[in-house]
């Protein structure tokens, strides 16, 4: 075998060059890249400020005994230094394995995936199927997908509002009931009402959503496929599952794994609702928010310990959800 050697430099063809150092590559990429990270470095000193120093801070104040009593504050002239104490990770095992675990964590966590999973299902399940009717080509459509958007337009705490005057004692509701003779609950005040009406108001509010994304999706199937599946004799059942359904694999993908997310982080519709007053009906966010702003003392130790198990928890299913769909994806090429 011939090496062809370069006498001018001494280095013999084919070889790799070396590796330039981290340094040299970090200003390489500055010198190449520096007006897209001047354009980029307001949004990521704005994130660092409001997301990443929050975030190490909770982090650090789960590893603490930190509460309203022990840390640092000023009353009047009179400043008092904080007092609370380093405890690892203390709080978390209290949180999962303590002798009151089951009140203050697991009955919240299943109560939590209960409500999510019953509303993403109610969510894309109604908003699939008014998608389908806006689809078809109907006199007034665009009134009615101005009128069925409208729960989404409206802010939440108006929605919410609104619903909580409707489902109290004398509301609208519970006056329609009596006035059929039919019983009234106490959605307001007992847990199984409670929580029946949590899911029907985050219904109203996320069903508009949904149903625009899908319908969003829906559009974008080519009619070419329902006019040859029909030319098969496809019943519409048959178009509806073998055409509509895979058509809609990637927008229902996506728009289900936000709305799990949304739907396990929704503070607004259960604290508007009922404040403080149904801890059975709470889930973990705004349980989280009663330990670290609605008791005395408040314990924000434990409220930012359930702030990052509710993390922790949400980056597992969104990994695992990624790779259910990634490997569906693969199967169906195949």
């Amino acid at each position: 075998m011939t090496v062809a050697i370069d006498r001018a430099t001494g280095k013999r063809h084919g070889d790799r060059a070396p590796r330039p150092g981290l340094g040299q590559r970090l200003r390489h990429g500055y010198n190449k890249h520096w007006y897209a990270y001047a354009m980029i470095a307001p949004v990521a000193v704005v994130l660092g400020v409001l997301v990443l120093y929050p975030l190490v801070y909770g982090l650090y104040l789960t590893l603490t005994d930190a509460n309203s009593l022990n840390t640092a504050r000023t009353i009047g002239v009179n400043h008092i230094d904080a007092t609370y104490k380093f405890i690892g990770l203390d709080n978390y095992k209290d949180i999962l394995f303590g002798p009151t675990a089951y009140d203050r964590f697991w009955s919240h966590f299943v109560w939590t995936i209960v409500w999510t999973a019953l509303c993403v299902a109610l969510h894309y399940t109604v908003g699939l199927g008014l998608a389908l009717l806006l689809n078809q080509k109907l006199r007034g459509r665009t009134l009615y997908r101005l009128v069925l958007v409208l729960p989404w337009a409206v802010p939440t705490f108006v929605t919410v509002f609104g619903w909580r005057f409707m489902l109290a004692d004398g509301g609208i509701i519970n006056s329609a009931l009596d006035a059929l003779h039919l019983p009234s609950p106490l959605w307001l005040e007992d847990t199984f009402w409670q929580r029946f009406a949590a899911i029907m108001v985050n219904t109203w509010c996320g069903v508009p959503f949904m149903m625009v994304s899908l319908l969003g999706g829906l559009q974008s199937i080519d009619a070419s496929l329902y006019e040859a599946a029909e030319m098969d004799g496809a019943s519409t059942w048959q178009r509806f599952r073998y055409v509509t359904l895979p058509g809609l694999r990637s927008v229902s993908s996506t728009v289900v794994l936000l709305g799990i997310i949304w739907t396990f982080n929704q503070f607004a519709v259960i604290f508007l609702l009922f404040g403080n007053t149904a801890p059975d009906a709470q889930i973990l966010v705004t349980w989280a928010y009663f330990l670290g702003f609605g008791q005395q003392p408040r314990d924000f130790a434990q409220s930012a310990a359930y702030g990052i198990l509710l993390l922790a928890i949400l980056i597992v299913f969104t990994s695992f959800y990624r790779r259910w769909l990634n490997r569906n994806e693969q199967q169906l090429a195949i």
